[in-house]
């Protein structure tokens, strides 16, 4: 059998690679052009945390994706490729452009929400503000929640896990430990403290009346009443896909906190 084919870009980058290289930053939020580095082309983002590099092995393909950042390359549900090396963290190879732009935006979904970004922006919003009155306090918290809703948002691809519902005003953001038993701001302004869900989800979540074990599984208290539970459309199967140890973590305290038993492994 031969031996794989080391996957190698462009260098210098052709035109078709160079244009479609930064159409696909520029469409994704990475419109910062940092010059080209052995085939690659740099990209940086106002708004994404993080720097990637784009190539092409040719004009037509496979097109090539490094990501500089170790935690969103932790989080892209993609394998790096074994036979591609890049300047990032993680270097990918796709057979087609579509396969890269799906990727990119959620490289940048993930560069504008994983932990560090929200509480700079928190940070930097409330700057100044005097938190000295129960009145002032509320309108920092208010900014907060604000800032966590945008975060969670861009995680979650603007969608509720588990119902598919996209319509923004039908959406909560709901933080598993909540706002006011948090002990840091770094926490209650990490996205992996918080889901994103449809409306009766999350009152449902909120009042302890469902829960999720930590494959994601739905848990259903005993005082949640068959009307409810149609109307949340209940069914076997049912999962919230995506958790990482940190919402695993924060799901443990909530399950606790109402009193679920995750079912025991086989």
């Amino acid at each position: 059998m031969p031996s794989p084919t080391v996957i190698k870009p462009e260098d210098p980058p052709g035109f078709v690679v160079s244009k479609e290289a930064q159409k696909a930053a520029f469409d994704n939020g990475f419109r910062l052009e940092r010059g080209v580095d052995g085939g690659w082309l740099r990209y940086a983002s106002t708004t994404a945390k993080g720097e990637i590099w784009i190539a092409g092995a040719s004009a037509s393909g496979p097109w090539l994706l490094s990501v500089e950042r170790a935690e969103i390359v932790a989080e892209i549900a993609v394998s790096p490729s074994p036979f591609l090396t890049g300047p990032g963290a993680a270097s990918y190879a796709f057979a087609t452009l579509r396969q890269l732009y799906a990727v990119l935006d959620r490289v940048y979904r993930l560069g504008v929400s994983l932990p560090d970004v929200p509480l700079a922006v928190f940070r930097k919003r409330v700057q100044g503000l005097p938190m000295t009155t129960e009145a002032e306090c509320l309108v920092v918290q208010r900014v907060g929640q604000d800032v966590f809703r945008k975060a969670l948002l861009a995680y979650w691809g603007g969608r509720c896990p588990l119902t598919g519902i996209a319509e923004p005003a039908l959406l909560r953001a709901s933080h598993i430990l909540p706002w006011a038993e948090c002990g840091s701001d770094e926490q209650r302004l990490d996205v992996h403290n918080g889901l994103l869900l449809s409306a009766l989800w999350d009152a449902a979540f909120d009042a302890g009346l469902v829960s999720f074990a930590d494959d994601g599984s739905v848990l259903v208290s005993p005082r949640l009443g068959p009307a409810a539970a149609e109307a949340l459309g209940l069914k076997m199967g049912t999962k919230l896909d995506g958790l990482t140890v940190t919402h695993r973590a924060n799901l443990d305290w909530h399950r606790k906190r109402y009193g679920f038993h995750p079912p025991a492994e086989a």
